[in-house]
């Protein structure tokens, strides 16, 4: 990010924390307030996801970005076993032997010999 962004990103929270609307020239006011020098057209851009997006909800996910569906589990359902659920049995992983490397010594060399 740059630095302009980073300015018009606290500006629109600064504002928003305070119960102000976020527009774009409150934005530019409070950059210009704390002397950094931003792109013209940054402001405006801040202002229109502002419109778009509530300011809340990208606060609140901002570490949910993509990812997969969450897996759901389904639980067996009726049958004998007085109708308490049976929980699945976790896969068994098999272990695979790695075969071991060879070293120099092995070889019957070594680099420093």
């Amino acid at each position: 990010m740059t630095v302009g962004e980073i300015a018009c990103t606290y500006a629109a929270l600064l504002l928003h924390d305070d119960g102000i609307a976020v527009t774009a020239e409150k934005i530019a006011t409070v950059v210009k307030a704390a002397n950094v020098a931003v792109e013209s057209y940054w402001p405006s851009l801040f202002a229109k996801l502002v419109e778009k997006r509530n300011i809340e909800d990208l606060i609140t996910n901002v570490g949910s970005g993509g990812g997969g569906a969450p897996v759901a589990v389904a639980a067996p359902t009726g049958g004998a076993g007085g109708g308490a659920a049976v929980a699945a049995a976790p896969a068994v992983e098999e272990k695979k032997e790695e075969p071991k490397e060879e070293s120099d010594d092995d070889m019957g060399f070594s680099l420093f010999d």
